[in-house]
């Protein structure tokens, strides 16, 4: 069945390289890519969009305002998924099912069918064809590879691409970031330190580049940084 259409929610986060990544699937495949988005940014979303809150209590930060943003998203408040990919996907999709049968083909893999639970537009029939055929991630990976894309080496530091300033990402992720990205953690520790709400609820920005320095002299002197005189010296850092 031919594809009329390839859909790219765009963030306005994703990694550079990523971009660079889809512009090279689109001259590859022969089909232009539509790029939807929302009518506000990240940055403004998080840090400045109004927001009527029943706490009014929050704490500021460095300048930050509890009326203003919905700060860092978390588990149970993944307002960026909503607001910068779901809406802007269903504004482009509602009046084309109006008018025709649509049938979106998602990119699930045969080893991560549990977001298949995840809900989704009831009135839309979706296809999973890499279920389908039992491709595995590590399948898709192979195979992209072999035709010659290589995310411009996103895969090589990270087991996962999503948005760059994503605070569910892993440690090992996050010392990726901070070590190989140093343009995008800057970014990372200014919305850190403008919004009501740490980066993560262990660690600021500030607090995990002080943790990844201290795994780093740690390590050049052979010490390990999973034992006890390590995180003591860290909280004396950090506290």
């Amino acid at each position: 069945m031919p594809i009329d259409c390839v859909l790219f929610c765009d963030t306005g986060i994703e990694f550079p390289q990523m971009y660079e990544h889809i512009r090279k699937v689109e001259e590859a495949v022969g089909i232009p890519i539509t790029r939807v988005m929302s009518d506000f940014s990240y940055e403004y979303l998080m840090l400045e969009c109004p927001i009527e809150r029943k706490d009014n209590s929050l704490s500021t930060k460095q300048g930050g305002n509890s009326s203003n943003g919905y700060s860092w998203a978390g588990p149970k408040m993944r307002w960026c998924t909503s607001r910068l990919k779901d809406a802007p996907r269903e504004k482009f999709l509602k009046p084309l099912r109006e008018n025709y049968n649509v049938l979106e083909y998602v990119g699930i893999a045969a080893d991560e069918q549990y977001r298949l639970e995840r809900k989704r537009n009831k009135s839309a029939t979706h296809i999973h064809p890499l279920v389908d055929w039992n491709m595995t991630e590590a399948d898709c990976l192979k195979y992209c590879y072999e035709k010659g894309f290589d995310w411009g080496g996103l895969y090589e530091h990270f087991h996962r691409v999503s948005c760059w300033c994503c605070p569910l990402q892993s440690l090992d992720e996050l010392r990726q970031l901070y070590k190989h990205f140093p343009d995008l953690w800057a970014k990372l520790k200014d919305w850190d330190n403008r919004t009501w709400r740490n980066f993560r609820a262990d660690f600021s920005v500030e607090q995990l580049e002080t943790r990844f320095d201290l795994e780093d002299k740690y390590l050049a002197n052979g010490l390990s940084i999973r034992n006890r005189a390590f995180f003591n010296e860290l909280h004396k850092l950090i506290d």
